[in-house]
């Protein structure tokens, strides 16, 4: 039975792998395969459904050239949860932009079906320029 829940995690793992190489290549068809259609998205306090948000993830507007880095990954069972960096090129000024997250992933039969997660936004949008060095005092 060990073995069995090691493949799964392992499948899993890959899996996830894949969705995150999907930010890098921009290639949204390959998310059919990998997250199930109805996926429920949790994060930024709101909950959402559907591929068509991670779809807009991979595409948003101003970014390119986006470089994943996997800084740890766990798994157990239906479950996959990754600490990443995103560097992409800020369109506009040419300069490389960083954003950390955590996402945790629950699997079934081969797809993504439900995501949490936080990404450090703010510290983007800091770097292009967008928002204050620091927040003011209230």
């Amino acid at each position: 039975m060990a073995a069995s829940a090691d493949s799964t995690s392992a499948r899993n793992a890959e899996i996830v792998r894949r969705y995150l190489r999907v930010f890098e290549s921009k290639q949204v068809a390959e998310l059919k395969e990998l997250v199930a259609e109805d996926v429920l998205v949790h994060g930024a306090g709101q909950h959402k459904q559907g591929r068509h948000y991670p779809e807009a993830s991979v595409l948003t507007p101003g970014l390119s050239n986006c470089r994943v880095q996997i800084d740890d990954l766990f798994t157990a069972d239906d479950r996959v949860t990754v600490a990443f960096t995103l560097t992409y090129t800020h369109d506009r000024s040419g300069r490389d932009l960083t954003m950390t997250g955590i996402k945790s992933y629950r699997l079934h039969d081969g797809r993504i079906v439900e995501f949490w997660g936080e990404t450090d936004l703010y510290g983007l949008l800091r770097q292009a320029g967008l928002v204050p060095e620091q927040i003011p005092p209230f």
